[in-house]
């Protein structure tokens, strides 16, 4: 069963967290000619939700944690269910798109695919979607975030946050992978954003747990010396989308 590790922080995570792309939907997409259900799992507050509901009849967004899901944005054609990565409510081969965003590496690999191939229509779709580690323009920064990442929280990130490192290449994929563009999320962020984002990480609110103490301290450092200035940054998209097998099929 996934963890539940972002409800305490829900709001935050809502209004931290970087947006997806219409690019990475629209790579999508070419391999989903039917749209009349799509299955967003691990939803979160929406964050993809939004960009999938207007080129489906249906949307239904699941997610273990209540919390994050009373911020997401109302569509007409969503609906929003409390709901485990690995039971879904959807009839057998019901769902044109099976989404999963910066969310399936903490999930029961085994029982989630299971119900994907159940819920499939037999030329079904599902999209692995994520982003790795942020990566900032200014070299001082991108130091002291370095710093961060691999020695300041090292021994307190979940072990499941080793698929991000690896882009979900070392994820389980049983299905048919299709061709999908390399792409990268770029932004320009307030010093603000920047550290609200980071406080988002699960590594940061474990050390913060335990020491009592703002891993942050350096990076907020950092920016005052440099007069809190806009950053500008990028995230690498992870991108896996794949069809069933044929011999998967009934």
């Amino acid at each position: 069963m996934a963890k539940d590790l972002f409800s305490a922080n829900s709001e935050l995570y809502q209004q931290a967290r970087p947006q997806y792309s219409t690019e990475i939907l629209d790579a999508i997409l070419t391999y989903v000619p039917e749209r009349a259900l799509a299955w967003d799992c691990g939803a979160g507050s929406g964050q993809f939700t939004q960009l999938v509901a207007p080129h489906f009849a249906q949307v239904l967004a699941t997610d273990l944690s209540e919390q994050q899901l009373q911020q997401a944005p109302v569509f007409a054609n969503v609906r929003y269910l409390q709901a485990t990565a690995e039971h879904s409510p959807c009839a057998s081969a019901s769902v044109d798109l099976v989404c999963v965003a910066q969310a399936i590496h903490w999930f029961d690999f085994t029982t989630f695919y299971a119900e994907v191939k159940r819920v499939l229509k037999p030329e079904g779709v599902l999209a692995v979607i994520g982003y790795g580690l942020i990566q900032l323009q200014d070299a001082e920064l991108q130091h002291a975030l370095q710093q961060l990442y691999f020695k300041t929280l090292q021994g307190y990130w979940d072990p499941e946050r080793r698929y991000i490192d690896e882009h979900y290449q070392t994820i389980p994929f049983p299905f048919q992978e299709l061709a999908v563009p390399a792409l990268a999320l770029h932004y320009t962020w307030s010093s603000m954003q920047l550290l609200q984002y980071l406080a988002t990480w699960s590594g940061v609110q474990h050390y913060q747990r335990q020491h009592q103490q703002d891993p942050l301290q350096n990076i907020r450092q950092c920016l005052v010396a440099k007069g809190n200035p806009t950053v500008k940054l990028s995230f690498p998209v992870l991108l896996r989308v794949g069809r069933q097998f044929a011999s998967d099929v009934a």
